[in-house]
């Protein structure tokens, strides 16, 4: 799904904040529907206070349970066109028959303080923010163990009908011929070996990838933990998927 971008500050982190880079990133984060981008990015987000979550506007329909302002800014669709009219909006996008935005001005005033910036959005979205903020981003892809699992969990979700999951099964196998777009891929089989991995990911491009004596983290092994995830060659396995029979 495309997310776009106000800026809620995240709850601090345990430990005290260690110098970060005078600009901000853009993490952008992508999956298909219900391969666990949301859970992952708000566990991460939770966990570091370095970081900003974007709040998307939509038009859709609120769901039992979300929060305005908190999970999406829901808007209708005049108030949206004003926005695209205005250039007020980043990126936008239709996605399965509804409106998504992401807002310009958040992004560059948290970049500017050196706050970074978390994205769950679809591969458009991320094409659309990389473009313009390409030196301040790294995007991250992540996948469900296969297609069986996929359709599961989004049934285990129990916010959608049949059709819709099944229109969502099958832009997942459009959005996985995107994965070559990304910096990083993740397999989310497990999701706190999954969550290590973005954590990894995340923490090493903010302070870099060898240990520092004023970042109280093990800058190295994390970065262990991001290039042994590229030698289990997630990218074979998005193949896969790609190529596994479904429908």
């Amino acid at each position: 799904m495309l997310e776009s971008t106000i800026a809620v500050t995240s709850s601090p982190d345990s430990s005290s904040a260690p110098a970060g880079p005078a600009r901000g990133s853009l993490v952008i984060v992508s999956s298909p529907s219900g391969a666990g981008k949301t859970t992952l990015t708000r566990r991460l987000l939770a966990d570091h206070d370095t970081l900003d979550f974007s709040v998307s506007y939509t038009t859709r329909t609120q769901r039992p349970g979300e929060r305005d302002g908190i999970d999406y800014h829901f808007v209708d669709k005049p108030t949206f066109d004003r926005m695209v009219a205005g250039g007020e909006l980043a990126e936008h996008f239709v996605v399965h028959g509804n409106h998504y935005g992401t807002a310009r001005a958040p992004i560059d005033d948290a970049i500017r303080r050196g706050r970074d910036m978390i994205f769950d959005v679809d591969y458009q979205g991320a094409q659309a923010l990389a473009s313009q903020w390409p030196a301040d981003s790294v995007r991250i892809f992540i996948l469900p163990p296969d297609l069986k699992t996929l359709a599961s969990r989004l049934r285990t979700r129990a916010t959608d009908s049949d059709e819709v999951i099944e229109r969502r099964l099958r832009k997942a196998i459009e959005e996985l011929r995107h994965f070559v777009d990304y910096d990083h891929l993740i397999v989310n089989e497990r999701l706190d070996e999954a969550y290590d991995v973005l954590r990894a990911i995340y923490l090493t491009r903010r302070y870099g990838p060898h240990d520092r004596d004023d970042v109280a983290l093990p800058l190295a092994e994390l970065a262990a933990r991001v290039e042994a995830n590229r030698a289990r060659d997630p990218q074979a396995h998005a193949r896969r998927l790609i190529d596994e029979p479904h429908g």
